[in-house]
């Protein structure tokens, strides 16, 4: 069965490389940048563009196996001010993880209403997050230990 993507903070589709490396299809991207999105259009014009993240809503894009984003660095990186995932874009990740909340809640709604066997695994099955070093020691550690954390909870939140 075909593996397919969702590629968030898309810039200029080096998740949907890797993917289309890998036997992945890129069904949808996420970016806001002009020039970025401009190269993806070129590069994968079969991949739908959605628009700002901030603006997404999980039950509404199309269900993917793989949901893939490397969040802005700025707040984590050590060339940064250093306000970690309490800065304003760093932050942005918890909309990678609110989205994926969303869709695996949306997928199970439909995997019970349709009397899906229970074994099916609720999508998206898997989630990348890319980002710096520096994400390792913003706020001496406990910014990585906050991103793990909330990782784990989105098996708790289907």
């Amino acid at each position: 069965m075909e593996k397919k993507l969702g590629s968030l903070f898309d810039g200029i589709g080096g998740f949907p490389l890797a993917a289309k490396r890998n036997g992945i299809r890129t069904v949808w991207a996420s970016e806001i940048e002009k020039f970025p999105m401009a190269v993806t259009m070129y590069r994968f014009p079969e991949m739908k563009h959605m628009g700002d993240i901030t603006k997404l809503h999980g039950e509404n894009l199309p269900v993917v196996d793989v949901i893939a984003g490397g969040s802005p660095c700025q707040d984590l990186s050590i060339a940064g001010r250093r306000a970690g995932l309490a800065g304003m874009r760093s932050g942005l990740f918890l909309e990678q993880v609110r989205i994926i909340k969303e869709m695996r809640r949306q997928e199970e709604r439909r995997k019970n209403s349709s009397g899906r066997r229970a074994d099916v695994p609720v999508r998206p099955r898997y989630m990348v997050w890319e980002n710096v070093p520096g994400a390792f020691s913003s706020a001496q550690g406990e910014d990585f230990r906050a991103v793990i954390e909330e990782i784990v909870r989105i098996k708790d939140s289907a």
